[in-house]
């Protein structure tokens, strides 16, 4: 089964077991500014800040849940809208979805940390990367998916460390002395050289996430976009500092 059949099963699920009403709830989604996102960084090369991702954030009933993307959007409509989205071929509607799965859990209590860290807290979430790493690790070649600058810059200084992204503007470059690597090209390369892959919860916008549920040793996702579906796939969640 598709991995977003069973992200809308479960929601469907919830809405009968809690009987939601359908109709009548409305979600808000908006495509939020960097500073509006992570308010003001010490580092200025974050790709929400540079302009390489944007967020949506979805109200439910007060309770917010965020995705990553690079599909702007805006909407404003009831569950069942969110529910028929287009989740195989769409990726705006995957967002969507995602941001708004991750309200309705925050809403139900299923999930939490489904708001991104501001101002210096992304640099404190950084450091403790190294220092879960080790206690957990010991002295493991980690692997990291996704241009995360705070995230690589530290783990880098403790261990063996690759990067995979997509974006063609980071590839085969160099940032914080870390070769930056072709998240295609070199998936199979970099995936077999790692003890410990950490990777975006962004993948599950974009559906790469597929490369790496199925991994031979320890992945971990970071962020607010997979708070909600890494409660309902069972998946290990680092998010340090998020609301």
């Amino acid at each position: 089964m598709n991995i977003f059949d069973i992200l809308r099963d479960y929601l469907l699920v919830q809405v009968d077991k809690y009987n939601l009403n359908m109709d009548m709830i409305s979600i808000v989604s908006k495509s939020l500014s960097s500073k509006e996102a992570i308010g003001n960084t010490k580092r200025k090369d974050f790709p929400i800040i540079v302009g390489k991702e944007i967020m949506l954030e979805a109200d439910f009933k007060g309770a917010k849940g965020q995705a990553f993307t690079s599909t702007p959007s805006t909407f404003e409509g009831s569950l069942k809208d969110i529910l028929s989205l287009d989740l195989h071929d769409n990726p705006h509607d995957r967002s969507l979805f995602i941001a708004s799965l991750n309200a309705v859990m925050k809403y139900l209590g299923k999930t939490d940390r489904t708001i991104h860290c501001k101002n210096n807290e992304p640099e404190v979430c950084a450091k403790k990367f190294p220092e879960f790493i080790k206690m957990e690790f010991g002295n493991p070649k980690v692997a990291i998916i996704g241009y995360q600058p705070a995230i690589i810059d530290n783990i880098k200084d403790f261990f063996e460390t690759r990067v995979l992204d997509l974006n063609p503007e980071f590839v085969d470059t160099i940032q914080y002395n870390v070769k930056i690597e072709d998240g295609i090209r070199d998936y199979e390369d970099v995936i077999s050289w790692a003890d410990l892959v950490i990777c975006t919860g962004s993948t599950l916008c974009n559906n790469s996430i597929i490369n790496f549920l199925s991994l031979n040793k320890p992945v971990y996702y970071y962020g607010t976009t997979i708070a909600g579906a890494s409660n309902i796939l069972g998946l290990k969640r680092l998010c340090f500092c998020s609301k």
